[in-house]
């Protein structure tokens, strides 16, 4: 299991520093406010490229990704995930006469000599106990079969491509607005 934490801060909120701090003191609520709804605004286009990227469902990265939101003297808004290498069964797996097909990364892929239900082809039935996971042989470990990996790892994901990029793009412009429009407002 793999945690990764990675810290953002924006060079356009540094230079408002002094203002933002005398804001925070005079409208304690105004500040946290801002960072939850540019904070929830992102998570939302987080939630939806990761789903895109990783092949998972919805539900799934929804209960990953837990959050941390500003308030009190607290100015941060924090999305940490945890995990390690996502097993088969959360990427739509079908098995087929030569192994399970399943949906990592968005594409349909082919893991070889793989299995999910028991029996001789063509009337294989699925096993109650093992609850929709996909296994492969693997007789040098002792036990007879392991659960099929699929080189899924959430947080490595959330730290690149199109999530990392949408993140980047609604929370430092979006954010960066609401706060130059509140210190205009209410500190002039």
């Amino acid at each position: 299991m793999s945690t990764i934490t990675v810290k953002w801060a924006d060079a356009h909120l540094e230079q408002f520093r002094e203002r933002i701090v005398a804001l925070n003191t005079k409208f304690p609520k105004v500040m946290p406010r801002i960072i939850n709804q540019v904070g929830n605004r992102a998570k939302t286009q987080v939630i939806r490229n990761l789903t895109k990227q990783t092949g998972l469902q919805r539900r799934v990265i929804v209960a990953a990704v837990e959050v941390a939101k500003a308030g009190g003297k607290r100015l941060s808004y924090d999305m940490v995930t945890r995990g390690g290498n996502i097993r088969l069964k959360y990427l739509d797996p079908k098995e087929t006469a030569p192994g399970v097909v399943a949906k990592p990364f968005g594409k349909r892929t082919l893991y070889p000599r793989s299995f999910m239900m028991g029996g001789a082809f063509p009337s294989r039935t699925p096993v109650p106990q093992w609850n929709g996971h996909v296994f492969f042989r693997n007789r040098s470990k002792g036990r007879q079969y392991s659960y099929a990996r699929s080189g899924v790892f959430i947080p490595k994901e959330m730290l690149t491509g199109a999530t990392a990029a949408a993140f980047k793009d609604v929370a430092g412009q979006v954010l960066k607005d609401r706060v130059e429009k509140a210190l205009a407002k209410l500190m002039p």
